[in-house]
Parts: structure tokens; C-alpha cells; sequence
């Protein structure tokens, strides 16, 4: 627990600054006078003054503000140069926007030094969605998708690749979702409700790419040693159900303790039914195998990593775009939305894997805050902007009654957001899971 707390604090914590930060030095740089630069909520814990600003650290690590002089217009102003309300509209633009933009720049950057570490993708995330395996019960099954057909749309999101459909289809947990797929040639489409999965809800539907794990490792006089099984034997089948991913294959071996199964494996071209016994281990079944899901490895130079950053940060945007046009149109369940509670708990889990995944989380963390700032929405920075926008097409200042108007519509949305997430994070804890409806 304190682990996922300390983790989260520094992942919001840099991630706030990054976007404070963005806000204060193109104030300072236009010449706008900065009050207060404070990174947290609530009390200061921490403050010194230094050039007619106040630095400050406050108790709650939820967010954090940049107070310029004349900011708001219901305080008295001077008219002097240096508040931000006397700034022509293009220099409070910049000012505004300039907070998502460090965030999207630094979401651009981790991702950066992320994929320069180099990566293992599966095989089949860029092949065509051509389906291998549909689950036995799953939503595919039931709303009558085939072996051997090939899913090109998720509503109306084209999805070119597998990586392309887990994405789309991802964000549709509990919603009727339409599937066009090709199927002898000719295009069909089906109806399937995505079931959820995991504490973040992601949506299933249960189809698989044509892929298999391999053995890479023997335990002497373990099961399967004694069986015949060979290190870099393809395991196909188990008990004649196709076997997709390592995970999926031990799960089943782990059900099956003292009783004999059958594995069907490749070896040098030919395929062979091998059978093995699963030693007991308290509830569970061993046989003694390591196992290797089909990888590929990917080692880009800095500039080849930078390349890959851009197109990688264009396909979240382009997710967090669907989703939010999702929750309009109900095709996206509210419950994929997470709270601080849900970030703190991946943000410790993140961190346990070591630095380079922190750093990726971040990023895609980074680059939802950054682009989430500039929905047109009263009290966010895009909603500024929007106002300021509106002011220029009119030619005149909206009156200080409509803009209280706006503010509080602002203000409204986010609470609402506010308690929807906040609702999910409770919903995804252990002892409350049950208790919610829907998550029986």
C-alpha cells in the first residue's frame, strides 16, 4: 500500500509540475506576473518567495495551480502590462495551452525512452485480425463469429491489425457492438457485447490470432521430461482445445492435478499427441515445463525509438478520442473510467516492474492529462480557451454573468466525472466488488 502510494505521488507529482510548469514559464516569458507556482492541494507544507513569486508544495498530491496577477476577472485590476487579463487574446492563448502541450511533449519523450530500451511485441499484433480460435461460451461464440473470418471493423473503427482490434474493442465492455468481418469473401456484419475483464473492465469477445507457445525449458524427472516432451516442442492443443498463449496453457495444466491429459505438440514439421500425468502441488498441477510465448524483438536506434514514439502517441490519442466520443454515444461503459485510487494501485504495480515500465505508464498518463486539459469544458484550460474563442468570433467580452454561467456548468461535469470515477475505483476494490451492480 505504501509502495502504490509513494509511486503515485511521484507519477502525479511530475506529471503536475511538467503541466504547471508549461503555464508559468510562458508567463514569465510574455512578461505576465506569477503570484503563486504550487504543485498540490489543500495547505502548504512548503513555501519561499523568490522574484515577487511564491513557490509552494501543498498537502494533497491531486493537482496543483499557477496564480497570475489579474487572472480572474472578478478581482480588481490595474490594467498594467503584467496581468494576464490586460495580455492580448493570442498571448493568453499560449499561456493556457501551453500546460497540455508540455504534457503531451512529455508523453513524446518517456515513450521515447521507453521503446530505446528495446521491446518484445508479440508476432501477431501487426498481422490481420483472422480469426484462429473463438472461445467455447464466449461472446463471439454466441453471436456467430467463425473460425477463419476476418474482423476489418469494431463500429466504425477499421481494425487492420490485432493490435488495432484489442484497442477498439477494448473500451466497448457490456455495450452491443456491431462486428463487420469478411467471411468467404463477402462482408457481414454481427452484433456481440464485449464482456469485461479484469478489475479495469476491459472488453472481450473471445476470438484468437493463429499462434502457439513453445516449450523452452524441462525440469529433470519432472512429468513432462518423463512424458517425451523436447524443449522447442509447439504446443497446439491441450485435450484437443486449441492453445493460443503460455498463460492459457498453464492455467488448464494447473486444473488438471493427477490426471492424465493430452498435449498436442509440433515437432519438426510433424504433429504428435503426447500424454503426461500433472504432478500434485497442494491444488494445483505441474508438469515441469518453462514456456515461451511466439515474441519478436524490437531495437530501434534513438531516432528510429523517436519515430516510433509519434506514431505510438498518435494511436492512444486517436483511443482516448473513441473513448470519450464513446461515453457520448453510450458505446463506452463509464466503468473503463479510472480514479485516483485505480492509478495509484497500476502506478505501484508499474513501478515494481522497474523504471522503464513507470516510464511508460507515465507517458500514456501523461499524454490522457494533456489532451483531457483541452476538452472545451468551463474550468479546464480548453474550456479558457473555448471562451476566449467565442469572444473573438463575437468581437466583445462575454458578460461576467454568462461566464459564471459556464464556470458552474464546468464545475458540474467535472463532479459528475469526479463521482463516476470515483464510484469505479470502489467498485474495483476486492471487498466491495460484489456489492456493486453489474460486478455480480
Amino acid at each position: 500500500m505504501l509502495h502504490s502510494l509513494l509511486a503515485f505521488v511521484f507519477v502525479l507529482g511530475v506529471l503536475v509540475f511538467v503541466h504547471e510548469f508549461g503555464h508559468f514559464i510562458v508567463a514569465r516569458m510574455l512578461g505576465v506576473r506569477v503570484i503563486t507556482f504550487c504543485i498540490g492541494m489543500g495547505p502548504k507544507l512548503l513555501k519561499f518567495t523568490r522574484g515577487g513569486t511564491e513557490y509552494a508544495v501543498a498537502l494533497l498530491p491531486i493537482g496543483g495551480y499557477v496564480k497570475m496577477a489579474g487572472e480572474n476577472p472578478d478581482e480588481p485590476h490595474t490594467g498594467a502590462a503584467d496581468e494576464f487579463l490586460s495580455r492580448p487574446k493570442w498571448d493568453r492563448f499560449r499561456i493556457l495551452i501551453a500546460g497540455p502541450v508540455m504534457n503531451i511533449v512529455l508523453a513524446f519523450v518517456l515513450m521515447t525512452v521507453v521503446l530505446a530500451q528495446g521491446a518484445q511485441v508479440p508476432i501477431f499484433e501487426s498481422d490481420p485480425v483472422d480469426v484462429a480460435v473463438v472461445v467455447k461460451g464466449s461472446p463471439a461464440e454466441r453471436g456467430g463469429i467463425q473460425p477463419g473470418d476476418r474482423i476489418v471493423k469494431v463500429g466504425s473503427q477499421r481494425t487492420n491489425t490485432w493490435e488495432d482490434f484489442f484497442l477498439a474493442i477494448g473500451g466497448r465492455a457490456d455495450r452491443d457492438v456491431k462486428i463487420t468481418l469478411l467471411r468467404e469473401g463477402r462482408e457481414t456484419v454481427l452484433t456481440v457485447k464485449p464482456e469485461a475483464q479484469t478489475k479495469m473492465r476491459i472488453g472481450d469477445i473471445g476470438v484468437l490470432p493463429k499462434v502457439h507457445p513453445s516449450i523452452r525449458s524441462l525440469v529433470p524427472n519432472d512429468p513432462a521430461e518423463k512424458a517425451g516432451l523436447k524443449v522447442g516442442d509447439v504446443v497446439l492443443a491441450l485435450n484437443g482445445d486449441p492453445i493460443v498463449f503460455s498463460s492459457q496453457l498453464s492455467a488448464e495444466i494447473r486444473k488438471h492435478p493427477d490426471e492424465q491429459i493430452t498435449l498436442t505438440v509440433q515437432r519438426a514439421g510433424a504433429t504428435l499427441d503426447v500424454q503426461v500425468t500433472p504432478r500434485r502441488q497442494g491444488e494445483i498441477g505441474l508438469i515441469g515445463i518453462g514456456i515461451l510465448d511466439p515474441f519478436r524483438t524490437v531495437q530501434p536506434n534513438l531516432l528510429g525509438a523517436a519515430k516510433l514514439s509519434f506514431e505510438r502517441n498518435v494511436q492512444f490519442a486517436g483511443l482516448i478520442v473513441q473513448t470519450l466520443r464513446g461515453l457520448v454515444t453510450r458505446e463506452t461503459s463509464p466503468s473503463q473510467l479510472m480514479g485516483p485510487v485505480a492509478i495509484a494501485q497500476m502506478s505501484g504495480d508499474t513501478a515494481a516492474a522497474g523504471w522503464i515500465s513507470l516510464f511508460g505508464f507515465m507517458a500514456m498518463l501523461s499524454l490522457n492529462l494533456g489532451l483531457l486539459n483541452l476538452l472545451p469544458i468551463p474550468v479546464l484550460d480548453g474550456g479558457h480557451i473555448f471562451i476566449m474563442a467565442v469572444e473573438g468570433l463575437v468581437r466583445r467580452d462575454l458578460s461576467m454573468k454568462m461566464k459564471e454561467r459556464l464556470m458552474l456548468a464546468g464545475f458540474v461535469v467535472l463532479m459528475l466525472l469526479m463521482v463516476t470515477v470515483m464510484y469505479n475505483d470502489i467498485a474495483r476494490l476486492g471487498p466491495f466488488d460484489r456489492l456493486m451492480p453489474g460486478n455480480r
